[in-house]
């Protein structure tokens, strides 16, 4: 299902809901857990697992960038900035599993935050197929949601 996105104060937020068969620890491992990190998001590691601390940001060319963690609560939320913009994923249990929302806040649509959408559906979709023994072809998967998400910012920026 795609990301509700909408018009907020000081700029756009974009939620994604998953609901998946699998405990809240299973699920949060994958998010902070370098081992399972690099699986669903190969440029990212964390480097302090602290409000405070640093995720990292692999740029491909021996560099890598500081994203800082804005609020931690284990196996709750983690929530870091996104350069401008922040990412915050909220986990909750339910019957049968738990509940995974990732919420981003833009600060600006560009001609990359379709991208950007796209690429985190594909990372919930990637994380999802991980815990349920699945994998996903994540290039044809993307340039689908790719699509959809340049029809979903238009409609948003158009309002």
């Amino acid at each position: 299902m795609i990301a509700h996105i909408e018009k907020v104060k000081n700029g756009y937020s974009a939620i994604y809901e998953r609901h998946l068969k699998h405990p809240v620890e299973e699920v949060w491992s994958y998010l902070t857990d370098n081992e399972k990190l690099p699986k669903w998001f190969s440029e990212l590691r964390v480097d302090e697992l602290r409000e405070g601390g640093v995720i990292k940001f692999d740029m491909g060319d021996g560099t890598f960038d500081e994203l800082s963690i804005l609020e931690l609560k284990l196996k709750s939320v983690l929530e870091f900035s996104w350069w401008e913009d922040t990412v915050r994923f909220e986990l909750s249990e339910e019957s049968g599993g738990c509940s995974l929302r990732l919420i981003e806040k833009i600060h600006t649509i560009t001609d990359h935050t379709p991208r950007d959408l796209a690429g985190w559906h594909v990372c919930l979709d990637v994380i999802e197929a991980l815990l349920d023994g699945r994998t996903i072809e994540r290039k044809e998967e993307w340039k689908i949601w790719y699509g959809r998400y340049v029809k979903e910012i238009e409609k948003v920026t158009q309002q």
